[in-house]
């Protein structure tokens, strides 16, 4: 698929919020049928949706495929807002509600919430909250953001630091959190085999807002008391490492979160939790070496199929 003339991007508009004016966008693929079952993609953080193999693979697997950039996110993203910030994770629900509603109006199926890591983390919370929930019959977690990737006293330095940071100054942030391992690993012109807009996805990332930090840090621990009622799947790879130098195990492992932290917690979200290891798979398992992504990709749709 390409992405020019295989998609149409659909613009949400949103109610203004503390940076002015808010958008969202809806991408839908061409190939999409109606009158069947969905899935509708959240992306992460410092991401946008580019992942075209991603909405083949759903058509190619009798699925409508729809994918959402947040505000402040990709093409989203307007010229006066701070990039990928939030105040709460649930900012995001209005454009999912829309989005939800829109596509359920069209088709009239169920319909599948697939989100990665930061993704995953903004799904499950509105699968627990959100007020279009009631279309969504499976949530599939590709490498969800359900913890930092820390020790328990740097997680504690992180809340109360970002805590106090952000009281004092709304939009205080910090450069070079993100580790540009992860990006290296992903983009042509490093050592992946990916092509995107690094204006949009840098390899360092945008500044990190400490604010942005305290809307994670409270929406992981809301999801102590998750009760998502539809079948969930967790997705992670086989191994994590954590560095700022590129070596060639950051092929083959996710290199942004703990999976021990995404096991941990995953099996918590609901009644109905499978978990499902991808051996060898980076933090986006969908662009893992093609093999990996194969592998993702036919075990997804095999327990997917099986959702009513």
């Amino acid at each position: 698929m390409n992405l020019d003339k295989d998609f149409t991007f659909q613009t949400l508009k949103l109610k203004p919020d503390y940076d002015g004016e808010a958008i969202a966008t809806l991408i839908s693929s061409k190939h999409n049928l109606g009158n069947r079952k969905s899935v509708l993609y959240l992306h992460g953080y410092n991401d946008y949706f580019f992942q075209t193999h991603v909405a083949e693979k759903c058509n190619e697997n009798n699925f409508d495929f729809y994918a959402l950039d947040l505000r402040k996110y990709g093409r989203s993203l307007l010229k006066h807002q701070h990039p990928n910030y939030c105040k709460d994770i649930e900012e995001y629900f209005e454009e999912i509600s829309i989005a939800i509603r829109d596509i359920y109006t069209l088709n009239k199926e169920p319909i599948s919430l697939l989100g990665h890591s930061t993704g995953g983390l903004i799904a499950s919370s509105y699968m627990n909250n959100g007020s279009e929930r009631s279309h969504i019959s499976a949530l599939i977690l590709n490498s969800p953001f359900l913890d930092f990737y820390q020790s328990n006293f740097e997680k504690f330095i992180t809340y109360w630091g970002s805590k106090t940071i952000s009281t004092l100054a709304q939009y205080a942030k910090i450069e070079g959190v993100l580790s540009p391992v992860y990006g290296q690993s992903l983009h042509k012109d490093y050592y992946g085999e990916w092509d995107y807009n690094l204006d949009w996805k840098p390899i360092k990332g945008f500044p990190t807002y400490f604010k942005w930090v305290m809307a994670i840090n409270i929406a992981q621990k809301k999801l102590a008391h998750s009760n998502i009622k539809v079948p969930i799947l967790v997705m992670h790879s086989s191994a994590s490492k954590k560095g700022n130098t590129f070596s060639e195990e950051a092929m083959s492992r996710d290199t942004v979160l703990n999976i021990e932290d995404i096991k941990r917690v995953g099996v918590t979200l609901g009644d109905d939790v499978t978990l499902l290891q991808i051996d060898h798979a980076l933090h986006d398992i969908f662009l893992s070496p093609k093999a990996v992504r194969e592998n993702a990709f036919d075990t997804m749709f095999s327990w997917l199929v099986k959702i009513k």
